[in-house]
């Protein structure tokens, strides 16, 4: 049986990954910091069929998020494919401009974003080059590629990010294991502001479908309108 971990799964994104590679036979970890959200979850994908498991960890938290991997590799018999994609609410995350940032502001998303990654990644990959196969899939706002003034430590830290995956891309080259990173330039389920383009996590999960099967060559896909 093959699984999928998603880190950062949410009641958006997450669960339609979840469904995207659920229904087609993945058993599913997920992974975030509330217990109580993972269990709804879990709760939705097994009413649809799908097996799911919960392990709660704070990206944050290197040994949590290392030993939540472990843990669902060890029920699951394996991790196939990882997903990361934590997103902060906005009473938690500082938002700062360019010339109000201080290296404490970008500290903080480097943390939850890079180094959580790398975390994360530190925790499947031997078993994936023992394998010779294998998805690291890594998930940023288009911020990452086309900065923006207002979020400029959330951007600064996603641009790290983008930039680390891509050339993890190209060193796994050739080793049967694909990584990419998965920018996406709209809103999810509601406009984060008035006439900025929308769409619904089931219309962009297929991405990540395609990175894993038909573009495994591909080091980078941007979800646009």
């Amino acid at each position: 049986m093959t699984s999928i971990a998603i880190v950062g799964a949410g009641p958006q994104l997450g669960l339609a990954i979840s469904r995207t590679f659920g229904s087609r036979g993945f058993d599913v970890a997920l992974i975030s910091r509330s217990r109580d959200n993972l269990d709804t979850l879990v709760g939705k994908l097994t009413a649809e069929g799908i097996t799911a498991a919960a392990f709660p960890a704070d990206v944050i938290d290197r040994a949590a998020l290392d030993q939540a991997l472990r843990d669902a590799a060890s029920k699951f018999g394996g991790i196939d494919v990882l997903e990361y994609s934590p997103v902060g609410t906005f009473d938690s995350t500082a938002l700062t401009t360019p010339t109000g940032t201080d290296p404490a502001h970008v500290q903080l998303q480097i943390e939850f974003q890079l180094y959580g990654a790398i975390t994360a990644t530190r925790a499947v990959l031997p078993a994936m080059r023992e394998a010779g196969a294998g998805t690291l899939l890594y998930t940023t706002g288009a911020g990452s590629i086309d900065p923006v003034p207002q979020v400029a430590n959330v951007n600064a830290a996603a641009a790290a990010l983008r930039n680390w995956a891509i050339n993890l891309h190209k060193e796994l080259d050739g080793t049967g294991i694909q990584a990419a990173h998965v920018g996406i330039d709209v809103s999810i389920g509601t406009p984060a502001l008035p006439g900025f383009p929308t769409a619904q996590p089931d219309e962009i999960s297929p991405v990540y479908w395609d990175l894993h099967t038909t573009k495994r060559d591909q080091a980078e896909l941007v979800f646009s309108r």
